[in-house]
């Protein structure tokens, strides 16, 4: 999957796949592209993670298959992401890989997650996603995102 591939004002191509996150006041905000909505989505969670945890070196312990039902693209997205926050909370786990895929309709995604013990917290945690700014569609590249998760 990918990683944090803040482009530095570099042209984005199509089929790249990244995220980042951009400063925002008081939460977090963060940006995801690649070239098909279910691997946009998947950037989506890592850039929410990479926000408040250092992934670096960290493997995971196990995988768990979540199922989201046939939504629009927002609605999706939040939920997505409002499951991590909840198995973060609920469980102690974070992803550290991710993989979408569409599937009987809906999506199906697979979290490779580690505990929280194991990664250094480097930020605030998520608590929510915030409506008001959330955007996912196709762009002239594929697909992006932005979100602005609370924590």
């Amino acid at each position: 999957m990918g990683g944090d591939t803040d482009d530095g004002g570099q042209v984005r191509q199509a089929g790249d796949c990244g995220h980042r996150a951009v400063p925002h006041p008081g939460d977090i905000r963060i940006e995801a592209w690649a070239a098909c909505r279910e691997h946009c989505l998947a950037e989506a969670v890592l850039a929410m993670v990479e926000c408040f945890a250092d992934l670096s070196g960290v493997r995971p312990t196990a995988v768990d298959q979540v199922w989201l039902a046939e939504a629009s693209d927002d609605d999706l997205l939040a939920s997505l992401l409002d499951e991590v926050i909840f198995r973060l909370e609920a469980y102690g786990q974070v992803p550290v890989d991710v993989e979408a895929d569409e599937a009987d309709g809906g999506l199906d995604v697979r979290l490779a997650v580690t505990g929280v013990a194991d990664v250094v917290i480097t930020g605030a945690v998520p608590r929510a996603v915030a409506w008001d700014e959330l955007r996912i569609g196709p762009d002239p590249y594929g697909w992006s995102c932005a979100v602005r998760v609370d924590a």
